[in-house]
């Protein structure tokens, strides 16, 4: 199993150290360093800066968003990154969600399975380096009775095939993530739930395209901390879990609330939504489980972390991305080195 690091949002607040956590990640042989974007700051842009200032780890997107640009212009990103970064690009793409995708960039979000699979089609045909020519419901390329003509992609590529990630949590998503996609950006993960929440619908996908999951990367985000105290490491993470589980997406559409019930939490994840939108984010995160936040991340000492890491391999793992905690840079240094250490004494590296 490998690891990676997520730098999560630029502009959260630790913008000074996020480029050092990445070095130190390059330095310590982590595989991959993600960036995320929402409705801030943009993914490529920190990947080019940390890929201006590592040398060996790749640089990935989690995610750009479908919503927020045209297929041929993330194939053009893609293809851009990959050349400058020496081919350590990977593109992770996704559909966001309803309140960001209408409200921020004006698309409607209908049909996401659809579009993300002329999305993903559209980018695969550019990235050919042959003219670009699509008849689908969502685009049309060039378009009809116009001067528009079928044009070719002029960058080169460092490879010929750039590893195409989709984050994926329903089951459709995820078993159509597994028939087009190289990989799957999956979050609070846990590996008790592993196989009946994702991977048995990613091997589905795989077999419908007449694929087995070797080759497949599964990549899930867990955060990490480090220390003695899990109680208290995992309270370090209950704003997080409340904002997604109770706040991010509607009432009626919030995939990482439909997630939590999935894994068993249906009550609870009803009370932490409840008590997220009428305003009472305090108890929506008291109201998550000690062991939802504990199963979702990796918390302890090193010994317990190699435990985790241990589990999250035999759950079908093969690249676990790491969101280290800390107040200090030291703080998530130290988190990071912890990472690989455990990683070692899992028998794993």
């Amino acid at each position: 199993m490998r690891l990676g690091i997520n730098l999560g949002y630029w502009g959260a607040g630790m913008d000074g150290d996020n480029l050092a956590v990445a070095q130190e990640a390059d330095r310590l042989g982590y595989d991959v360093c993600w960036a995320a974007e929402a409705y801030g700051s943009d993914a490529p842009t920190v990947l080019t800066w940390v890929a201006a200032q590592t040398e060996r780890i790749d640089v990935g997107s989690a995610i750009m968003q479908i919503p927020a640009r045209q297929p041929a212009m993330t194939a053009m990103t893609a293809a851009t990154l990959d050349s400058l970064s020496g081919g350590r690009f990977r593109l992770g793409l996704g559909v966001s969600g309803p309140q960001v995708s209408e409200g921020w960039y004006g698309v409607r979000f209908d049909k996401p399975l659809a579009r993300t699979r002329e999305y993903v089609e559209i980018i695969r045909k550019a990235m050919t380096r042959e003219r670009l020519t699509h008849e689908g419901e969502h685009w049309t390329l060039p378009l009809p009775e116009g001067p528009g003509k079928p044009i070719k992609l002029t960058v080169h590529p460092q490879r010929e095939h750039i590893p195409l990630y989709i984050a994926a949590i329903g089951p459709r998503n995820l078993e159509q993530t597994g028939e087009i996609a190289d990989g799957a950006l999956l979050i609070f993960p846990s590996a008790e739930h592993l196989e009946e929440t994702a991977i048995r619908h990613l091997r589905a996908g795989r077999e419908r395209a007449g694929k087995t999951m070797d080759g497949f990367d599964v990549c899930p985000t867990v955060p990490l901390a480090v220390g003695d105290d899990v109680t208290a490491l995992a309270d370090m993470f209950r704003p997080y879990t409340a904002l997604y589980v109770g706040g991010m997406g509607s009432r009626k559409q919030n995939f990482y609330n439909q997630l939590a019930q999935r894994m068993g939490y249906e009550k609870e994840a009803a009370e932490i939504q409840e008590k997220y939108l009428s305003g009472d984010k305090d108890g929506a995160a008291a109201a998550i489980p000690h062991r939802l936040i504990d199963s979702t991340a990796l918390l302890g000492p090193v010994e317990r972390i190699a435990d985790g890491m241990r589990a999250y391999a035999e759950a079908g793992v093969t690249t676990l991305t790491l969101a280290p905690a800390g107040f200090t840079l030291d703080e998530r240094i130290a988190a990071l080195r912890t990472g690989t250490e455990a990683l070692e004494r899992a028998g794993l590296a």
